[in-house]
């Protein structure tokens, strides 16, 4: 599924009201291309596949919540669609990642409650969801991923938005005065949750996808000599 891809036309004009001695000042927002929100997911997909995830699905909204672009590899569940959908959209009703909305339903669950009723799509809470901002800040829509774990999927997601040369909020978290005007909320740094998972677990019961050399261990200890 893909959008329109007149992306360099796809602007909004914002005016303010002007003077003799202040000229009218015009502001241009310019829309995700196609090409970019393409760049995107395939970007996602291949860090996918660095990680050797599951595999993935990934839409990519402008900043209006209307779909740029969708792609499922081959092997995803149903649903994937709807989900990474509802992880974009709701990080875009909220203006942040949505690893963070769900900790907001969790702090205010009546408040979520309320956005959800009020809201024109479902919200998904679960992590995959990031804002794609240009290089000033400006959100020009998001990137919902899905088919792994929650980090793996906003690492992925983050990885799809700098193949395209923008930027996540991750990338705004060193100017806390930037951060307070985009209002960007900070979040923990995202880390592999496998890597813990097997660090934890002894050499020979690292399990492979699926639990194969766990199960390959536990034979082995039944058959004797």
């Amino acid at each position: 599924m893909q959008g329109d891809a007149s992306g360099a036309a796809d602007q909004k004009v914002y005016s303010t009201a002007g003077s003799s001695q202040h000229p009218l000042q015009v502001k241009i927002m310019r829309g995700l291309s196609l090409d970019e929100a393409n760049t995107i997911i395939a970007a996602s997909f291949a860090a996918a596949k660095k990680r050797n995830c599951r595999p993935m699905s990934a839409i990519v909204l402008d900043a209006g919540g209307r779909v740029k672009a969708f792609q499922k590899q081959d092997g995803a569940s149903m649903l994937r669609f709807e989900i990474c959908y509802g992880k974009a959209y709701g990080a875009l009703a909220l203006g942040r990642p949505s690893k963070l909305v769900l900790q907001k339903a969790r702090e205010k669950p009546l408040f979520m409650q309320s956005l959800e009723r009020l809201a024109d799509y479902p919200l998904f809470l679960e992590g995959g969801g990031q804002l794609i901002r240009d290089k000033s800040g400006e959100v020009l829509g998001a990137v919902g991923v899905t088919g792994d774990a929650n980090e793996l999927d906003d690492i992925c997601a983050i990885a799809g938005i700098h193949a395209a040369r923008l930027c996540s909020d991750s990338d705004f978290f060193d100017d806390p005065g930037l951060m307070r005007a985009l209002s960007i909320h900070k979040s923990a740094p995202l880390t592999d949750p496998r890597s813990k998972r097997l660090a934890r677990q002894p050499v020979g019961m690292r399990a492979g996808r699926n639990g194969s050399s766990r199960r390959q261990a536990a034979q082995n200890a039944k058959s004797g000599p």
